[in-house]
């Protein structure tokens, strides 16, 4: 398959941006879908030893990928402990 398309690129070069731009769009969304399962509270992946992972976050832990106009080192507790 992969003879298929080398040659395929070979012959008609303009295909090349095509496989780059898709090539990377799958690596973005992958790479994304693996911060979202391995940093997100919300994923518990070791349900015996820490089974309510987002009761044990601090406020100031900036967990999002970007956030727009926020400080998370001024934000104090106003949650009870568990």
């Amino acid at each position: 398959m992969l003879g298929t398309v080398a040659k395929q690129l070979k012959s008609h070069p303009a295909l090349i941006p095509l496989f780059v731009f898709i090539g990377g769009g799958a690596a973005m969304s992958m790479m994304y879908l693996g911060r979202l399962a391995l940093k997100n509270p919300d994923v518990s992946w070791d349900r015996k030893n820490n089974p309510e992972p987002w009761n044990n976050m601090q406020p100031d832990h900036q967990y999002k990928l970007f956030t727009v106009n926020m400080d998370y080192s001024k934000l104090k507790k106003d949650r009870p402990d568990f």
